[in-house]
């Protein structure tokens, strides 16, 4: 298991390109899940700030939250869009379809 600090290491050297597609789906949906991002529940556990921050530099300028269910799934979200109980509900549906169809 990787510390805090080498998951901050990783994150802060993470290519902006690569979240690219994250930043396209917020700007376009407001929401993002797990599958869709390159970073897993670790990395927001210990490091949002610099997600944060590379998202920023990646082009998503707008406020940012995220909400896990379960330890499960989490998804990462734009408040001005959706609220919190929205996405809560959400992606509880959608950790059950998951979870029905496999």
């Amino acid at each position: 298991m990787l510390d805090v600090m080498q998951l901050k290491h990783a994150v802060n050297r993470m290519n902006p390109e690569r979240v690219r597609s994250t930043v396209d789906e917020l700007l376009l949906e407001g929401i993002v899940t797990e599958r869709r991002t390159p970073f897993n529940r670790a990395h927001f556990n210990g490091c949002f700030a610099e997600i944060e921050a590379l998202l920023q530099r990646a082009g998503y300028h707008r406020q940012l939250d995220v909400v896990g269910y379960q330890g499960q799934a989490y998804a990462l979200f734009d408040p001005a869009r959706w609220e919190a109980v929205q996405v809560l509900r959400w992606l509880r549906d959608f950790t059950e379809e998951t979870r029905a169809s496999g």
